[in-house]
């Protein structure tokens, strides 16, 4: 949850003083980092939630994720450099509190020292020729490894870490050709006018194609890391002390903080992806419905991400160990230009998506609704809402309250027996939202308890006292509907308004954030940044806090997300799970969910496409569990070959139709007749809904609700 707040509000109950005395106008970049090292330990120590104190833990901690976040495959530090380091493991407590570089600069200097000696180990060894054929195993679990111990151990790292590139790259060549001639083979079979050029590749030509790819991107990696400037590496330095108080309170450095406002607007020129880090990597978080990566249908969050083709005349950039900033810079461009993801899926296969740019339209992110016909003859009404979307700075603009009442008077026309409001992948957004929405489907009463730092709870309440749709009402969600998404999905199961159908519990992110600029408190034109700060958490009337637990649904069902460990419980540094009194208020409805939930188990135990989603996840999440992999071409050949056999059997999903009819909005109809890409953005919608057996059982329990 994300609150636009004035912080001249906030600053007038803390001792102002004790944020500004410190600061004189910085003479240079030095200066610069060290006063926004003292800004930024002062704003959390006097604003954060639940400030911690700054002290030898505090400091190890820091430590400890400092390093995930520069090294954390273990690939570039010797184990003497870390012997070094260690000596500062609980002093980075006093080199925050007097704003000293010293650690940083330490670390980030022999940083680049690695890196000027990586790069000439890895032309050595890439100027050799590289044999597939020993019996090598590179380590994946970043757990399991060891810092190199001298210069010989480093290149031996680094030697297997390129043969593995090369052997992806080698079965990427293979994937295509294999797509190329099934492309080739269609064309034949119907007598079309064949365009495909076929080139079969012998697998001596495969590794010498891979060898050059992998020697090209490595050189372009390390040219660039040198071009960097080294501010960039304070960012992330910075986020190791924020990030520990708890994962949503970050720095943005005022590039940082620019993107944040581009991508809030929601006007960005781009494919419409979340870019994450994780342990090194680039991943793809939630799509833009409607956004050029969502209508590509081959590219899904988790996916990670190997290249970037900014233009197609231009050489792909690796983008493995890249900051996720500077991968979505290459990821941007103009709008109509031809951008080009080469991405790692779950199942460990390589796919090459090319994507044309455009600005993703606000509409996308926007709450949109059809009616869905089940197998009995009966009409449902099915919202899906992306985000609690609110322009805070237009009074006229379109926000999520005003969409889902649109929405449910069309809905009504139709003469719809029940309602199911899709909240999966909805990361939250404006709270004011949740009550309004809440005031379409039942009448006044308290829906949220927000408490502050200095422990005072306000409780908001849901104003409107004629509700638009007082039938059955069914809530979907996943592991990734978080904030905003989970008071909602958390007040309509209090109250009992309707039930809440998903997996097993939501993400769990129970706080609010603000954003606090440091330039504040400084008399001078120059921009530090700023610090994005958790000032309050949210509970449930019931007293629960959200934190963590996230919500519970009513009709439990395992997705792909239930097997991965996503959410704020995985954690290590998100703040506790607590209660306070609850308050006051009225159930509505008790449902016999214990006796449905039997019904749902008994079904979902003969379906036969559910049981293959919990396999298919379970196996791919076996697979991101791999500690090791060998480097000998034969065996690693096998190891895709088995995959690949697997893949095959999880395709049946992709036929699986849940037999239920969908039937657009008349004006939605209208629309189509005059707007192609609006047409084709329904059409694939559609076809997705059809595939969704999470919504089949949706319509099911609707239909059981009184």
């Amino acid at each position: 949850m994300f609150k636009k707040l004035k912080i001249n509000t906030l600053l007038l109950f803390i001792p102002l003083t004790s944020l500004v005395f410190c600061f004189n106008s910085p003479k240079n970049d030095d200066d610069k980092m060290s006063t926004i090292m003292v800004s930024v330990k002062n704003t959390l120590s006097y604003l954060h939630y639940a400030p911690k104190p700054i002290n030898d833990a505090y400091s190890q901690d820091v430590y400890k994720h400092y390093f995930e976040m520069v090294d954390a495959s273990k690939r570039y530090f010797l184990q003497s450099d870390m012997d070094e380091f260690a000596k500062h493991k609980t002093k980075l407590d006093d080199y925050l509190n007097q704003g000293d570089l010293t650690f940083y600069k330490l670390t980030i200097d022999r940083l680049y020292q690695r890196v000027d000696e990586i790069d000439k180990i890895t032309q050595d060894i890439l100027s050799k020729p590289i044999n597939l054929e020993e019996e090598e195993t590179l380590i994946l679990e970043p757990k399991l490894k060891k810092n190199a111990t001298n210069a010989k151990e480093l290149s031996a790292e680094w030697k297997k870490y390129i043969k593995y590139n090369i052997l992806q790259e080698m079965e990427s060549l293979t994937a295509k050709e294999e797509i190329q001639k099934e492309k080739k083979d269609s064309v034949q079979k119907f007598n079309l006018k064949d365009t495909i050029k076929l080139e079969i590749l012998t697998p001596e030509q495969k590794r010498l194609k891979a060898t050059e790819e992998v020697k090209d991107l490595i050189t372009d990696t390390f040219r660039r890391f040198k071009k960097r400037n080294k501010m960039d590496w304070f960012t992330v330095y910075m986020n190791a002390y924020t990030e520990v108080f708890d994962p949503h309170t970050n720095y943005y450095s005022p590039k940082n903080k620019e993107d944040f406002d581009t991508q809030f607007t929601g006007k960005v020129i781009g494919i419409g992806a979340i870019i994450q880090e994780k342990r090194g990597y680039l991943y793809l978080g939630a799509l833009t419905i409607g956004a050029p990566a969502w209508k590509s249908k081959q590219l899904s969050e988790g996916d990670k991400i190997l290249k970037v083709r900014s233009k197609p005349n231009e050489d792909p950039v690796n983008v493995v160990g890249m900051l996720a900033d500077e991968a979505v810079r290459l990821i941007r461009g103009e709008k109509g230009t031809k951008v080009t993801l080469t991405v790692e899926k779950k199942d460990k296969t390589i796919k090459e998506v090319t994507m044309i740019r455009e600005e993703v339209a606000i509409e996308d992110t926007f709450a949109r609704s059809i009616t869905v016909n089940s197998k009995d003859g009966k009409k449902y009404g099915f919202i899906n809402l992306p985000s609690f979307n609110a322009d805070f700075a237009d009074d006229k603009g379109r926000n999520a309250s005003d969409d889902i009442k649109n929405e449910l008077i069309k809905l009504k026309a139709q003469n719809v027996q029940g309602i199911i409001l899709d909240l999966r992948n909805n990361g939250g957004g404006s709270l004011t939202e949740v009550g309004d929405i809440l005031g379409l489907f039942m009448n006044t009463g308290p829906y949220v308890q927000v408490k502050d730092g200095n422990g005072k709870i306000q409780t908001l309440k849901n104003k409107t006292s004629a509700p638009l749709w007082t039938g059955p009402l069914v809530i979907m969600q996943n592991e990734l509907s978080a904030s905003a998404s989970e008071i909602l999905a958390g007040a309509v199961q209090d109250y009992g308004r309707g039930v809440v159908i998903g997996s097993p519990q939501s993400f769990g992110k129970g706080t609010v954030q603000t954003f606090v600029d440091l330039n504040r408190f400084l008399n001078t034109n120059d921009d530090f940044g700023s610090l994005k700060l958790t000032i309050q958490k949210f509970y449930r009337v019931t007293g629960e806090s959200t934190q963590r637990k996230g919500i519970e649904s009513d009709f439990k069902m395992k997705d792909f997300f239930t097997y991965a460990e996503i959410g704020e419980r995985y954690d290590d540094y998100a703040l506790a799970w607590d209660k306070i009194p609850a308050v006051p208020y009225q159930r509505m409805n008790y449902f016999t969910a214990q006796a449905l939930q039997k019904d749902m188990e008994a079904r979902l135990m003969n379906n036969k496409a559910y049981q293959l989603v919990q396999e298919s996840a379970q196996w791919k999440e076996n697979l991101d569990k791999e500690e090791s992999i060998s480097l000998n071409l034969t065996k690693f050949n096998e190891v895709m070959k088995t995959r690949k056999a697997q893949i095959e059997k999880f395709k049946a999903l992709d036929k699986f139709n849940n037999g239920l009819v969908f039937t657009l909005n008349p004006d939605e109809i209208l629309r189509e007749k005059k707007d192609e890409v609006f047409a084709k953005k329904s059409q694939n919608w559609k076809k997705n809904l059809q595939r969704d057996l999470y919504l089949q059982e949706a319509v099911i329990i609707a239909s059981q609700l009184k």
